[in-house]
């Protein structure tokens, strides 16, 4: 039984997380398999395999799946259903949207599908919409304005606000459908020009006008789908940003145009160079830069927001208990993490109140960002010291936290940075936020090594010790029978906090009772 109880753990976990659920995802350009684990408020991608069959390519023109399509389709499926099985996954959700929904044959296909053992669930239009939208409302909670999940058969659109959505609607505007808008197929400038005025009738007939925009501001158009995306890393590269993630890449409107203009007028030809842009994303981004063009001059956006959460997060945030949806998404994905790496989340709760009255969240970060800064910088220190700091640096810039922007990014890595006592920063770091938040963090950072370094991480040491500021005075208070804890790296500890908050230093030595 021991022997059972190992294997079946060890078959059920990847890269040393436990795989919780599956989504099987059949879209009309890709068949997806993602396979999540943590905690499913702030998922864990594990696996994340596709097969680009184009299932939809030919429904516009015979109102089929093509045959080749659906045995490569199939093909990937096979593998998929085989791939869950041997690593004891039951939870699986399989969903097919708008190619197979569309199609003559789609009843056909799905009984393959059921013969396969899966059990295939056809979502109409309108729930697509939906998914997508509580996809980037549990990524992006404040989130205000429309949602656009551009697909290769369809284009859905609905409004967000206050947690809520309202008017969901699809189009037939996916990026395999595209080109039908194109006057002959031609590609010239004044061909793209009618284009856009085409795709505009089709959103405008949709019932997608200013009006539709929610009441006292325009939002934010929050683009879902592998081809925005694609198009976001192309204005990353364009822009210099520092970052890799294109989730959460924001752009004003103007910058928006910007993109859209110039993509529109490029060959997919040149864009297949791009680094991280495929040849099959290449080929679509100039036709879905007319198609922005459209939705930027139809519901005029303050801002564009690019979203890696849609349907497939949708579905998992859907699931989720009430209270469970109102967690903070970035304390949820760090807690998991740090505690996977050696981190308690209690501890790191009690230094960062411990921290709080020397080092506050101010006119920059929040206590929710602190916070998390504290549970990475404390994970960070199970890492070996010659590799720590640029690995716990880059687990901040780079990793795909949900409910951060670029400047919160710098500040975790600010504050992991001071933690370490490294305050020489990255460039990107600087890049990415203005110096008096990179200064904010950067005290978080030195408040935590004294609490870390006084005594050890133990929980004792924050019992008998008080860090407070008072006439502008920086004091630690330390009980009488833990009086030897103030050794010369305490001192030091202090000393460096201490001219970074431009006072002076003492300790006081006083009875525990008074603490």
């Amino acid at each position: 039984m021991i022997w059972k109880w190992r294997r079946e753990g060890r078959d059920s976990a990847l890269g040393g997380t436990t795989a919780e659920r599956a989504i099987i995802d059949i879209g009309s350009n890709t068949v997806r398999l993602v396979v999540y684990g943590g905690t499913m408020r702030a998922p864990t991608v594990l696996l994340n395999e596709k097969v680009t069959a184009k299932l939809g390519r030919e429904i516009a023109r015979t109102g089929r799946l093509a045959d080749d399509a659906m045995a490569m389709a199939l093909r990937g499926l096979k593998r998929f259903a085989l791939l869950l099985t041997d690593l004891g996954i039951k939870d699986i959700e399989t969903v097919a949207t708008a190619a197979v929904r569309d199609a003559a044959n789609g009843p056909e296909f799905v009984e393959q599908l059921r013969a396969i053992g899966l059990n295939p669930r056809v979502i109409s239009g309108e729930e697509e919409a939906l998914l997508s939208a509580h996809g980037v409302i549990g990524a992006f909670p404040d989130a205000r304005g429309i949602v656009a999940d551009l697909g290769g058969g369809s284009l859905e659109l609905v409004r967000v606000a206050d947690g809520q959505t309202d008017s969901a609607s699809t189009l037939p505007l996916g990026t395999l459908r595209l080109p039908e808008h194109r006057p002959q197929g031609r590609k010239s400038e004044a061909a793209r020009a009618e284009m856009r005025k085409n795709l505009d009738k089709v959103i405008r007939k949709g019932g997608w006008d200013l009006a539709a925009v929610p009441e006292g501001t325009n939002g934010a158009l929050y683009l879902v789908g592998g081809t925005w995306r694609a198009m976001a890393v192309y204005a990353m590269a364009a822009h210099g940003y520092p970052l890799s993630d294109p989730h959460g890449f924001a752009i004003d409107a103007a910058a928006a145009l910007e993109l859209a203009n110039g993509l529109a007028l490029s060959e997919s030809d040149v864009l297949k160079g791009r680094d991280r842009i495929s040849a099959m994303r290449a080929e679509k981004l100039p036709d879905a830069a007319v198609l922005l063009q459209a939705l930027l001059a139809r519901l005029a956006p303050d801002q564009v927001v690019f979203s890696s959460w849609g349907l497939r997060e949708g579905l998992l945030y859907d699931r989720l208990p009430a209270h469970t949806r109102t967690q903070d998404p970035l304390l949820a994905g760090v807690t998991v993490f740090s505690s996977q790496r050696g981190s308690s989340p209690t501890l790191a709760t009690r230094m960062a109140a411990w921290t709080l009255d020397a080092a506050p969240a101010r006119g920059h970060g929040s206590e929710r960002l602190r916070l998390a800064a504290t549970m990475l910088a404390l994970a960070a220190m199970q890492i070996e010291p010659n590799i720590r700091l640029p690995q716990a640096i880059n687990w901040a810039l780079h990793k795909r936290w949900v409910g951060i922007d670029g400047k919160g990014r710098a500040m975790l890595a600010a504050a992991i940075a001071a933690n370490g006592n490294q305050l020489s920063l990255p460039s990107e770091v600087r890049t990415l936020a203005c110096p008096e938040a990179i200064e904010e963090a950067v005290r978080w950072g030195l408040a935590l090594r004294l609490a870390r370094r006084l005594g050890g991480q133990s929980a004792r040491s924050l019992e008998v010790s008080r860090l407070v500021i008072e006439s502008g005075v920086l004091v630690l208070r330390l009980a009488e029978s833990h009086a030897a804890l103030f050794g010369t790296p305490t001192e030091k500890d202090m000393k460096l906090l201490a001219g970074r908050l431009g006072m002076g230093w003492r300790v006081d030595v006083v009875p525990e009772s008074e603490l």
